[in-house]
Formats: C-alpha cells, sequence, structure tokens
C-alpha cells in the first residue's frame, strides 16, 4: 500500500463515521435503535439484509476454498443461500415483520417468553449471544489477517482498528446506520468487484488463457465440478437447510432486516431482492478466486492467502486501497448488524430478568444501555478475536462452519418454527429439549465421537447432526406432549395473519413506551 490507497482507506473510514453521526439524529427511542422504527424502505433493507451475510471470510476462508475446489466454493455457499432466503420470504419473513408491527416488539427473541415461557427465551437469548460473539470474533480475525497482508500491522492491531471504527458509528446511528453504511459498502464492494474481475479478466488473456478455456488448464483440473472433495452432495443439502434457517433470522441480525420494514408484504419483497443478489453477485466475485491457481501460488495451506496476494499482484494503487475497503466493508457490515442484534436481545430480554432496574427503563435509559450493550459486545468478539488460532478454536474457516453452522441449529428451530402453526403444538418442553440435545449432540460429534472415528466425522456431519437432532425432537415431543394453549395459540395467529388490532403482549423488558400494545379480542397472552 501507498499513500494513495492510506487516503482511499482513510476517507471510507471518516464516510462511515459520518453517517453513524446523521444517523443519530433518526434514533429516538429502542425501536429506532433496533428496528429502525419500521419505516426502512424494502429496497435499503433487501441490501442491507444481503450485506449484513457477508465478511472478509469470504476472501480468506472461502477463497481458500475456492484455490483449492474451485465452483464448489459458489455451489455450497452461497446457492444454498440464495434458495434457502427465496424460500424464507415466503416462509418466515412476513411473519418475522409482524412480530414488530403486530406485537411491539424490538428483539427477534421478545415474542419467546409468550410463546413458551420465560426459560426457554432465557436459553436461546444466552446461547445465541455467546455464539455470536464467537462467530464476530472469527470475521474480526479474518479482517486483520487480510490487513497484516497489505499493511503489515499484527492481527491485534488489526482487531483493534477494525472494531474501533464499527464501534463508533453502529453505536450512535443504530440499525438506520447500519443500513446506510451497508448501502455505501455495497456500492463499493460493486466497483471492487468488477475492477478485481476486469483485472484478472486481462491477467488471463495476456497469458494466452481465454474466459472460458482457462478452465482447461492443468492447474484447474477438477476446479469446474460443483461437488468436490468434503463439499459433496450430503454437505450441500445440509447446508441449504441450515442456511434456511440462519438468514431468514436464525442468527438474528436477519431477523431485523425484516423487522425494520413497513409490512409484511415488504419484508417479503426484502427478502427477495436478497435472495437474488446472493444467486448472483457472488459469481463475479468467486471467479477471480477460481482463476486464482493460474496466478499466484497461496503461502498458507489453506490458500486463504490467495486472494489478497492476487489482489496486490494485479491491481494499481488506488484501485487496491478500493479492494482493501471492499475487505473491511464485508466485515464492518456483518458485525454491526450481528452487535445490533445482540444488543437487542441482552437489553430486551435478558437485563429484564436479571435486574428490577432494568425493568423499568424509559426511552432515555434504555437507548443508554443499548448503546453500551453493543460496546461491551463488540469488545468481548474482539478479545476472542485474538484466540481465534488457538488449539480451542482451530483457524478460521473452522470456526465459521463447524462452530456456528453447528450450533445455530439447536438455537434456530424453536425461535423460526415457533412461527408457524403446522407447529403449535410444540411448547417449551420441546422447544428446551431440543435446544440441550443439539448443544450435546455438536459435542459428541465434534469431539468424543470425532476422537475415535478414523479419520474424524466428515464435516457435513458435523454441522449437520445438530440441527436434524434438534429437529426430530422439537416435532416428535410436539407430537407426544402437545402444549398449544389458548394464550400459545393467540400468539401464532397474530404472526401469521395481517388485518385486525394487534396482540397485547406484555414483552419481557417491561422498558419504554415502544412496547406497548393494543388489546385484541383475544386478550391478554400472558
Amino acid at each position: 500500500m501507498n499513500g494513495l490507497d492510506w487516503a482511499v482507506l482513510i476517507g471510507y473510514f471518516g464516510v462511515m463515521v459520518a453517517i453513524g453521526v446523521w444517523s443519530h439524529k433518526r434514533v429516538d427511542n429502542v425501536s429506532d435503535f433496533f428496528t429502525a422504527g419500521g419505516k426502512m424502505p424494502w429496497w435499503l433493507s433487501g441490501i442491507s439484509h444481503h450485506m449484513s451475510g457477508y465478511s472478509a471470510v469470504m476472501f480468506t476462508g472461502y477463497a481458500g476454498i475456492a484455490y483449492t475446489y474451485g465452483v464448489a466454493s459458489f455451489i455450497t455457499w452461497s446457492f444454498p443461500i440464495a434458495l434457502g432466503i427465496a424460500i424464507g420470504s415466503k416462509l418466515f419473513a412476513p411473519r418475522i415483520n409482524r412480530l414488530r408491527s403486530r406485537l411491539h416488539v424490538a428483539s427477534p427473541l421478545e415474542y419467546l417468553k409468550n410463546r413458551y415461557d420465560l426459560p426457554t427465551q432465557q436459553a436461546l437469548a444466552w446461547s445465541g449471544m455467546l455464539l455470536k460473539i464467537v462467530d464476530v470474533g472469527a470475521k474480526w480475525a479474518a479482517i486483520a489477517t487480510l490487513l497484516s497482508v497489505f499493511t503489515g500491522v499484527s492481527l491485534n492491531q488489526g482487531i483493534v482498528i477494525t472494531g474501533a471504527i464499527t464501534a463508533v458509528y453502529c453505536t450512535i446511528g443504530g440499525l438506520w446506520a447500519d443500513a446506510l453504511t451497508e448501502l455505501g459498502q455495497f456500492v463499493i464492494q460493486l466497483l471492487a468487484g468488477v475492477s478485481m474481475f476486469v483485472a484478472v479478466v486481462l491477467k488471463l488473456s495476456d497469458q494466452h488463457i481465454g474466459f472460458l478455456g482457462a478452465w482447461d488448464e492443468p492447474a484447474l483440473h477438477g476446479h469446474g465440478k460443483p461437488l468436490v472433495g468434503p463439499y459433496g452432495t450430503v454437505f450441500l443439502l445440509a447446508f441449504l437447510f441450515i442456511k434456511l434457517f440462519e438468514y431468514n433470522g436464525g442468527m438474528l441480525n436477519q431477523a431485523q432486516r425484516y423487522m425494520a420494514t413497513g409490512s409484511a408484504h415488504q419484508a417479503e419483497r426484502s427478502a427477495r431482492l436478497s435472495a437474488i443478489l446472493w444467486l448472483v453477485w457472488p459469481v463475479v466475485l468467486f471467479f477471480p478466486m477460481w482463476m486464482s491457481p493460474l496466478l499466484v501460488h497461496a503461502q498458507k495451506p489453506d490458500g486463504s492467502d490467495s486472494y489478497a496476494l492476487m489482489t496486490e499482484q494485479l491491481l494499481p494503487h488506488g484501485l487496491l486501497g478500493l479492494v482493501i475497503v471492499g475487505f473491511f466493508s464485508h466485515t464492518m457490515a456483518m458485525c454491526s448488524s450481528d452487535a445490533n442484534a445482540i444488543a437487542a436481545v441482552f437489553t430486551r430480554d435478558v437485563a429484564p430478568v436479571l435486574s428490577a432496574r432494568a425493568r423499568g427503563w424509559g426511552e432515555r435509559s434504555g437507548l443508554v444501555a443499548a448503546r453500551v450493550t453493543t460496546v461491551v459486545f463488540l469488545a468481548l468478539s474482539m478479545a476472542v478475536a485474538t484466540q481465534v488460532n488457538s488449539p480451542a478454536f482451530k483457524d478460521i474457516i473452522t470456526v465459521v462452519i463447524k462452530w456456528v453452522a453447528g450450533l445455530m441449529g439447536p438455537i434456530a428451530i424453536p425461535m423460526m418454527l415457533g412461527l408457524l402453526r403446522a407447529f403449535r403444538r410444540s411448547g417449551p418442553t420441546a422447544a428446551l429439549t431440543s435446544w440441550a440435545a443439539g448443544l450435546l449432540a455438536f459435542w459428541l460429534v465434534n469431539y468424543p465421537v470425532n476422537w475415535n472415528v478414523d479419520g474424524g466425522v466428515p464435516l457435513q456431519y458435523q454441522v449437520s447432526v445438530p440441527l436434524a437432532v434438534s429437529l426430530v425432537l422439537y416435532v416428535l415431543i410436539g407430537y407426544l406432549k402437545p402444549e398449544d394453549t389458548p394464550e400459545r395459540l393467540a400468539v401464532i395467529e397474530t404472526v401469521n395473519t395481517d388485518g385486525g388490532a394487534a396482540l397485547a403482549v406484555p414483552v419481557s423488558s417491561g422498558a419504554g413506551d415502544d412496547a406497548a400494545a393494543a388489546t385484541s379480542s383475544g386478550g391478554d397472552v400472558s
């Protein structure tokens, strides 16, 4: 990097902070901070939903998969995400929007107290927060790894720099700041991605390698196969099922994008836009990664440094800075949205249970608590990031694929399926049992069983077994021990229908006027 690249990078950081300051004017209460007051346009919500699913892990971990296996990186990652979101646009997006518009909640987990009971809500809230700390920690480590390649700063210095900038804008401006910065980051990503695509095509042309003929080169032997190595059919099906839940709200931050739109119909349109972007845009981003074996020799065994090395070699200064900004935009988009989601869960679902004072928070005190919680979450995730390459966590891609994908299912199953009429018989017993058994299955498959199987348990089973266990138990226990009380049925009916008065659900925080709900003819469901 030279002075021009640094100017681009510093200018980007300045713009992000400026957006946060501007967004501060639009945040008057907790509802504005966590769900944009339900005033976000569907197209902005859709772009924000799309961007909040990326991180620099794509340019490290998935770049390594693309370097090693080729197009399997797209077929087993962004394609199932696109398909999962498309399905969720009908199945989950409208119902999640009604959590805000009809139940008047600001956290995706607030409704669980009335859908199940308080212990279920707390179990999912605590486990979700802890998992997110690890997840975001992996993403800080990923962007710091890239930063070290370009600038020579240490891993810990890179984590502090990116975390501090993110903390400023997302703490000041809440979800509005997140969405608006993600819009800007999408534009930057578009310019950077196209620049890299063109640079790779021109470099291949210089070597007399055609756009399509590249696949016949010996270095790309087998790279055109859609399913290869550990990324086979079972992995694809497992990942599709996981992403159906994860990217439609199971990891909380995407749920907020659905909640932020003005209506259930707009939430559905938002999800469809995100699905289209996931289907089309990653192809442009992945193409240079697929061609990377023809252009660079990765120094790391997993190939995770291949994209960074290629960028340094192919792009002139200025454009190099733009692509580096693109790396930052991915990670900062996801981490800021995660921070906002976890702050919502803590201040709305957890703090009121721990403290009587929290139950009395008004608009101002609740907003202060939300901002403080955001900073604390970011600090904890940054601390975890310094340990990502330790023996406990392994490397970056292991954390993201194994830990996050494997542990997400047990948390998401009760939360997401609890919205649907088809699972109305499943109550707190089914929810808690499926959650606990799923976590136990993750530990067994990844550690005791893995240690005693020759070659270890295949990756697809490590990530899919916990979700499968949770799903089967959730359905089976609901059938054997139905707990569909009138109060719980009223909650389900409210999130499945539009029109009429909103149901009066006493949210768990008891904080602020934004939690107030109108009384329906069905009565109180507490």
